[in-house]
C-alpha cells in the first residue's frame, strides 16, 4: 500500500509539472508527440480524479440533526429537506440518544426509535418487560443496540430493525 501511495504521489507531481510545462513529457519520452502528451496528461488527470472521487464517495456527509422540544424529538433531515417528529407518549422520557451523519437512535423508557435519512420517518421497537439497554453505537447509516435480552440493529438505508435474542448466562 505504501508503494501505491508513493507511485500516486509521483504521478501527481508529474501531472503538475506537465501542466506547468508540457515539454517535461518530451524529456522523459522523446518519441511522444504533442497530441500524445496531451492525451497522457488527460488520462493521468482522469485517473487521479476517479481515485479521489472514490475516497470521497465512501464518506457520508452530515445531513441529520435532532432538535429536542417538550414532548417530542424532531429529526431535521437536510438531505430530503424535511422534518419528522417523534411524539413522546404520556410519562415517556428519553434515557439516551446518539446521532451520526445519516442516522439517529433515541432510547426512551418505553421504546427504541430510529431514524434514517434515506428511508425517512421514525421506526420504533417496544422495550420488553425487564429489558435494560446496555450499549448503543451509531455510525453513517447503521446502528447496533445491545440490551439485557436482545441485540438489535437498524439500517438507515432501508428503515428496518433486525433483532436476535442474546444467550446471556
Amino acid at each position: 500500500m505504501n508503494n501505491h501511495l508513493k507511485m500516486l504521489s509521483a504521478i501527481r507531481q508529474m501531472v503538475t509539472a506537465a501542466l506547468l510545462r508540457r515539454d517535461i513529457l518530451f524529456l522523459k519520452f522523446p518519441k511522444l508527440s504533442r497530441q500524445g502528451a496531451k492525451t497522457a496528461i488527460g488520462i493521468l488527470i482522469l485517473t487521479l480524479s476517479a481515485q479521489s472521487f472514490q475516497v470521497c464517495a465512501d464518506e457520508v456527509e452530515k445531513v441529520l440533526f435532532l432538535v429536542f422540544e417538550s414532548g417530542e424529538v424532531i429529526a431535521s433531515n437536510t438531505r430530503a429537506g424535511r422534518f419528522d417528529r417523534l411524539k413522546l407518549h404520556a410519562e415517556e422520557h428519553i434515557l439516551d440518544y446518539q446521532v451520526a451523519n445519516a442516522i439517529a437512535v433515541v432510547i426512551t423508557n418505553r421504546r427504541f426509535a430510529a431514524y434514517g435519512v434515506l428511508f425517512g420517518g421514525w421506526q420504533s421497537k417496544r422495550i420488553k418487560a425487564g429489558e435494560k439497554p446496555q450499549s448503543l453505537e451509531v455510525e453513517d447509516y447503521s446502528a447496533t443496540l445491545v440490551t439485557s435480552d436482545r441485540i438489535l440493529n437498524f439500517s438507515g438505508r432501508s428503515g428496518a430493525w433486525s433483532e436476535t435474542r442474546r444467550r446471556v448466562q
